[in-house]
């Protein structure tokens, strides 16, 4: 394949697509429409459109941002329908600040740094995973300890390694963030 030569998405890349992006695309259409159920359908709608359409890419980086902005696009355009404007009321202002790119590079900032984050929490051992998952949830160590059955001084040592493995799993993120 030559640089920039667009091609359609063969059904292996599209199935690996859906599989990697459904998720983060439903938290990010739920940003702007706070409706789980109604994000999923928007999502499904875009993964169908690109499918039928045949949509060409030159990469996964053109493909991601082209399906984010068809995500918020779509999100947008279900807001200013009449059927959403009569069950939740959103002031122009509002909506007009959801369609700034700046809020829109914010929240896809976020959602893809949730899922680089949530990659490598499920790449640590099972119970580091698990410790790390409720100190999110902002449960205290004694908490954790309850909860799983263990010693404070278990959650604190996993809590150690689990640091580490993600510090080194996630070096090249924090370099990302510190140039900002």
């Amino acid at each position: 394949m030559h640089p920039g030569k667009e091609h359609a998405l063969t059904l292996v890349q599209y199935k690996s697509l859906f599989d990697t992006l459904y998720a983060p695309l439903c938290a990010f259409s739920n940003k702007y429409l706070q409706d789980l159920e109604v994000s999923k359908d928007v999502v499904q709608d875009v993964f169908i459109k690109i499918w039928e359409d045949q949509i060409a890419y030159s990469n996964e980086n053109a493909v991601k941002s082209f399906l984010y902005t068809l995500v918020k696009n779509r999100s947008l355009d279900y807001m200013k329908s009449r059927q959403y404007k009569v069950t939740d009321h959103y002031p122009a202002a509002e909506i007009e600040k959801l369609e700034t790119e700046a809020f829109f590079l914010s929240e896809v900032l976020f959602i893809e740094t949730a899922t680089i984050v949530e990659n490598a929490i499920r790449m640590l051992p099972d119970k580091c995973a698990r410790i790390i998952r409720l100190g999110i949830q902002e449960y205290t160590n004694a908490e954790i300890a309850d909860e799983l059955d263990i010693s404070i001084n278990t959650v604190k040592t996993q809590k150690k390694i689990a640091y580490q493995k993600l510090r080194n799993s996630l070096s090249h993120l924090i370099s990302f963030f510190m140039i900002f």
